[in-house]
């Protein structure tokens, strides 16, 4: 049996939230492993340690806080803690890994023999 295209976009946006949290945590854990501090104003002092960083950390959290109101406005209705917990997916693992998961549970669910 064929997989439908919304079955197969699902597994497509798995797969990119794990390729994700691999390829950037693996810089995350080194950053945290040689010194580097999640406290915000060392964080924020190495994130923004030149133009091209703090172009793509400013893109990055403006991205994610962008993610995070749309999360709020879609799902808070019906359930806020769910929305939080998208949330905090986002701004705890990272954007990369929260919006393709989120992305894929919206897909349409597919039974056997209906698609």
């Amino acid at each position: 049996m064929k997989p439908s295209s919304s079955s197969a976009m699902a597994w497509l946006y798995r797969g990119l939230a794990l390729a994700g949290l691999v390829s950037t945590w693996a810089f995350n854990l080194h950053y945290l492993g040689t010194g580097g501090s999640l406290a915000p104003s060392r964080f924020w002092a190495d994130a923004m340690v030149n133009p091209l960083t703090s172009a793509i950390t400013i893109d990055v959290y403006l991205s994610a806080l962008v993610f995070s109101i749309w999360v709020w406005h879609q799902t808070a209705a019906t359930s806020r803690w769910r929305a939080l917990g998208w949330i905090a997916l986002c701004f705890g693992v990272g954007l990369v890994v929260a919006l393709p998961l989120y992305l894929a549970q919206r897909e349409p669910q597919t039974t056997p023999g209906t698609a």
